[in-house]
């Protein structure tokens, strides 16, 4: 009932979410076909080329899929490109290797009866070889499609849409009603997919090759059946990409783009900024939720692929900037602010009300087992205890690394653990501490105990709003609206807001409009 009363209320983001997939992937498997198929005939062809290509569709194909998608995003930025590029070169070999094979396994008699008739190389190949290796291809491309519904989630990860964006969004939020969103529709697309497509297959297949080469009327009536459903799944098809082009339109002059990161504050933050510039000024904000983690929103800010997103001041003084942690809040905000536009022309605007440094949790038994209060009381028996951390923190200079040759101590064991399973897999006794954000909603949800940095290790992790120069200098109006609303968000309001997304399984753009419509700052 919970799911059910989820998928109506959220019906219109799951419509666009879904429909935003099928974009994606039938351009993604388009343009693998119009690739891989020339690709396919190529090597049946020039011999010579046969190994490097098909060797260079397997060397793809062993890449992990994020590993790809982190490769290509200094080239292609966030988006719709990179993620429809990974698509593509996944769904290739499929595609590569059965049009080869249906070329190579045509019957050498057919094509001397063709050459014996005077048909020229080219119109044996698109009269005879085209056609009679038609089945396989379509096999070929059957495989690539499914294949590519399921890859296309990744898409989510730098801000491109689709349904990937329900399925981790519920992963880091615990939310089993919002990945099954997410999940199911997904499954429903695949399958229709490969029923779609084997009808093409059937459809383009010889009579002779079929297992009933008797053309009767029963076969006639599935033939006209089938060509009825392709047709109106070509046209639903075209109708689709025709809306999600003429709404992705925008047609305010005055446009900026906001990212976030990869979670729940991220998320609420992103929308509620952008909720108010929208109120506030006559400026369209295009919204990049969800882009992944400081070094992509990062990334995407100094190439021009977003405008402004925000981050915490200890992690632009430590993980981007790579000074060594200080506890010195001013120290912290000026030098990031003096060399962030010195270096990358990134306005740094007034840091935010609250503080959302890093904290260490355990549970509370783990926390009375131990008589664990603080840091250094953990660092007595961290040799005894198991940290599941996020890979960011794994591997941060404030993180891991440094906590530990600070406070003198190592772990029995680290596993890299990104969002909400890590306080699930402390909660099932898989591990002893997590990571957290001090305004976490999760914390508060699972009960868990926070330990004190009794030798201050974490920097200042105060938000900070980060923005092009050039955009600030374009529109300055935005400044008064940002710090406007920075100094109302306080440790206190961050964990309930947090804690209505991660508790109560609120969407993080309703919490953020109700916050703001409370406050009175916009009026609906």
């Amino acid at each position: 009932m919970n799911f059910i009363n989820y998928i109506i209320q959220n019906s219109n983001q799951i419509l666009t979410l879904t429909m935003e997939h099928i974009r994606l992937t039938a351009i993604s498997v388009g343009f693998a076909i119009l690739i891989g198929v020339p690709l396919g005939i190529l090597i049946s062809y020039v011999k010579k080329l046969n190994k490097p290509i098909l060797g260079i569709a397997n060397l793809v194909q062993a890449i992990p899929s994020m590993a790809l998608l982190g490769f290509a995003i200094p080239f292609l930025g966030i988006g719709t490109l990179p993620a429809v590029v990974m698509v593509i070169l996944y769904s290739l070999l499929p595609i590569i290797k059965n049009t080869y094979t249906g070329i190579q396994n045509i019957n050498t008699q057919t094509l001397e009866a063709a050459r014996g008739i005077g048909l020229t190389k080219l119109q044996i190949l698109y009269k005879v070889q085209i056609p009679l290796a038609l089945p396989v291809i379509m096999a070929g491309v059957r495989i690539s499609a499914v294949t590519a519904v399921g890859l296309m989630t990744m898409a989510a990860f730098i801000g491109a849409g689709g349904l990937g964006f329900l399925v981790f969004s519920g992963i880091r939020t615990v939310n089993n009603n919002q990945i099954l969103a997410g999940a199911i529709p997904a499954c429903i697309l695949a399958l229709l997919v490969d029923f779609l497509i084997g009808l093409i297959e059937k459809s383009v297949t010889p009579i002779s090759l079929q297992k009933d080469g008797l053309l009767n009327r029963k076969k006639a009536n599935q033939n006209r059946i089938h060509k009825f459903i392709l047709l109106t799944t070509a046209v639903c098809l075209a109708v689709i990409l025709v809306i999600t082009a003429v709404t992705g339109i925008n047609r305010s002059e005055k446009v900026i783009r906001i990212g976030s990161k990869d979670f729940t504050e991220q998320h609420i933050l992103a929308n509620m900024f952008s909720d108010l510039i929208e109120e506030k000024t006559d400026i369209t904000v295009e919204r990049k939720i969800n882009l992944g983690g400081t070094q992509v929103c990062f990334s995407a800010l100094k190439s021009g692929d977003i405008d402004l997103y925000f981050d915490y001041s200890g992690t632009a003084y430590g993980d981007t900037l790579n000074y060594p942690p200080i506890s010195d809040m001013e120290k912290v905000y000026n030098t990031v602010k003096t060399d962030f536009n010195n270096k990358f022309d990134i306005d740094v605007l007034k840091q935010m009300a609250f503080n959302n440094t890093y904290v260490l949790a355990v549970t509370k038994e783990t926390a009375d087992k131990y008589n664990l209060k603080t840091i250094s009381d953990l660092a007595k028996v961290a040799s005894d205890l198991r940290a599941g951390t996020t890979l960011e923190f794994l591997n941060r200079i404030d993180g891991v690394p440094g906590l530990t040759k600070f406070y003198n101590f190592n772990f029995k064991d680290t596993t890299g653990l990104d969002g909400s399973p890590r306080y699930v897999a402390l909660m099932n006794q898989e591990t002893d501490v997590v990571d957290a954000f001090s305004t976490d909603g999760l914390l508060k949800k699972f009960d868990l105990v926070t330990l004190e940095d009794d030798k201050h290790f974490f920097p200042p992790y105060y938000a900070i709003p980060l923005a092009r120069a050039e955009i600030i200098k374009t529109y300055p109006e935005l400044v008064p609206v940002i710090e406007e609303l920075g100094d109302i968000l306080t440790d206190e309001v961050m964990i309930e807001l947090n804690y209505k997304v991660d508790e109560l399984q609120m969407e993080p753009a309703v919490v953020a409009k109700e916050f703001l419509l409370e406050k009175g700052l916009i009026t609906g």
